[in-house]
């Protein structure tokens, strides 16, 4: 078991890539923390690690509240007594052109997108920290490299995301504490099932391997990077996306 014993939060792990995260990262052994917005959502991703014999801790919160992140922290703590990874993967979509964007929606992404993540790794540091020892998973995107038409604040977050993770990288490397990024290509989940069937036939089109990603393609990533197997791995951001270029 790759993660044994490891204690890890993953952001938005209702549905979606967190939920497939959370299932593969339990069943490598890891006791999970199960974070998300909506309590039903979490409550039942926890319930299928237990069914598959894993440990899980189900706690709604929402990633723009601090003060929730902070119970959240302290929560982990007082069941597990520590802190080993945190997969910052939650995330979402407001897209428009930039002519017609609103104020709210250039807003309400960047709160969840960048500043959920500043939130929810400030208020995990003061664990990691007094462990010697953590991992900062972040998730980015491939527009974050590249860009994308229509997603002027979802493109911003997952570049600044990015800029982040090389940020921490070094502030923290020397005090045992790694922080990476993942940037995933077009993956089939509620948020892109929302997209136009010929944009999805493009997005295939342009990705050599022939196919659009699952969400267990990403999990994997997150798994390599928590496990020990990347512990000289420090401010990197791996694409998972099957080799699509902008």
């Amino acid at each position: 078991m790759r993660v044994k014993d490891k204690v890890i939060l993953i952001t938005g792990a209702g549905r979606g890539i967190g939920r497939e995260t959370a299932l593969m990262l339990a069943r490598e052994g890891a006791k999970v923390v199960v974070c998300d917005r909506d309590q039903a959502s979490v409550d039942a991703v926890a319930a299928e690690i237990v069914a598959q014999g894993g440990q899980a801790l189900a706690l709604a919160c929402d990633v723009t509240k601090r003060d929730q992140l902070d119970a959240t922290s302290a929560r982990i703590l007082e069941t597990f007594g520590r802190i080993d990874v945190l997969i910052n993967n939650a995330g979402i979509t407001m897209d428009a052109q930039l002519a017609k964007m609103t104020e709210a929606q250039f807003d309400t992404v960047l709160d969840v997108n960048l500043k959920g993540v500043f939130n929810a790794t400030q208020a995990v540091l003061p664990a990691m920290l007094a462990q010697g020892k953590g991992k900062i998973i972040n998730a980015s995107s491939v527009v974050g490299l590249y860009g994308n038409f229509g997603q002027t604040n979802y493109a911003a977050t997952k570049a600044g995301v990015i800029a982040m993770t090389k940020t921490w990288a070094r502030e923290l490397g020397k005090k045992g504490i790694t922080a990476n990024a993942v940037a995933p290509g077009f993956i089939l989940t509620d948020m892109t099932a929302a997209m136009p069937e010929k944009v999805l036939s493009m997005m295939q089109d342009k990705t050599p391997v022939g196919r659009l990603g699952q969400p267990a393609d990403v999990a994997k990533a997150y798994l390599f990077l928590a496990s020990d197997e990347s512990d000289f791995i420090n401010g990197h951001c791996l694409s998972v996306d099957g080799g699509m270029v902008g």
